[in-house]
């Protein structure tokens, strides 16, 4: 049977870098990142000889929860901010903390043609409900009340709005025409060179702060030899190739 070369390349990396046993790691992961870490987890179980046990939500929330004594070990994050602060909090090691992905902002309908290629469907207002991921606890919902702030539509489109709990959720709602249109990660609706169905515009990088993802080891997970290995996989150049593929920036 073949091996794959991506399998070779990362499993060689893995073996000089972790103790040769296996281990556990609960790991919180950023919404948005649903999809590559659903691609990357088999190929760093198989290579490395870990388990990954994985939660998705807002970084909001598990920023609380880990402040509460959650189980989790490592933390791959939808944006810089948390990571920093769990270091001063003392609950992260802040020399483990790195860029691993640069979000990108999309609004995306099912429907082709409703959402148009400059934006200019959020000024006409021509539809019932805009989805969009709570602001306070999502990163990639404070970015859209952003957009929407600078190109002065947020307080016509008050009424509009329908908040999902997270990034999933929001997609979600769109998916199911429970909202005509919304805010979603680049990543929910591109995979390698192809656009899911309906339509799209890619948000301008000056409408909104930039996304810069972090991953950080945190203190509950300094021992586990699969943490390190992990933030090692995550730079490996095989695994960039995965994540740029989902139309992230490296």
């Amino acid at each position: 049977m073949k091996i794959s070369r991506t399998i070779l390349s990362v499993a060689m990396l893995l073996l000089l870098s972790v103790p040769c046993f296996a281990a556990d790691l609960h790991l919180a992961v950023a919404a948005n990142f649903t999809a590559p870490m659903e691609q990357l987890k088999p190929l760093f179980e198989k290579t490395s000889g870990h388990k990954l046990i994985i939660s998705y939500g807002t970084v909001g929330k598990f920023y609380a929860q880990i402040k509460n004594g959650a189980p989790f070990e490592l933390l791959i994050s939808a944006d810089d901010e948390t990571p920093i602060r769990l270091g001063k909090d003392g609950l992260a090691l802040p020399e483990t903390r790195f860029t691993y992905a640069i979000g990108k902002l999309m609004l995306w309908s099912t429907k082709p043609g409703l959402v148009d290629a400059r934006g200019e469907v959020l000024k006409q207002a021509d539809f019932k409900r805009l989805a969009i991921a709570s602001p306070k606890l999502a990163v990639y919902g404070a970015a859209g009340v952003e957009v929407m702030k600078k190109l002065g539509v947020y307080e016509q489109l008050q009424s509009k709005l329908v908040f999902g709990e997270n990034i999933s959720q929001t997609y979600q709602f769109i998916a199911t025409a429970n909202a005509d249109l919304g805010f979603v990660a680049l990543s929910q609706i591109y995979k390698n060179g192809s656009y899911a169905a309906g339509s799209h515009w890619q948000v301008p990088a000056n409408l909104y702060p930039q996304i810069r993802q972090d991953a950080v080891l945190l203190t509950r997970g300094k021992d586990n030899p699969a943490g390190r290995a992990l933030l090692t996989f995550l730079k490996a150049q095989e695994t960039k190739k995965i994540i740029r593929s989902y139309g992230y920036d490296i």
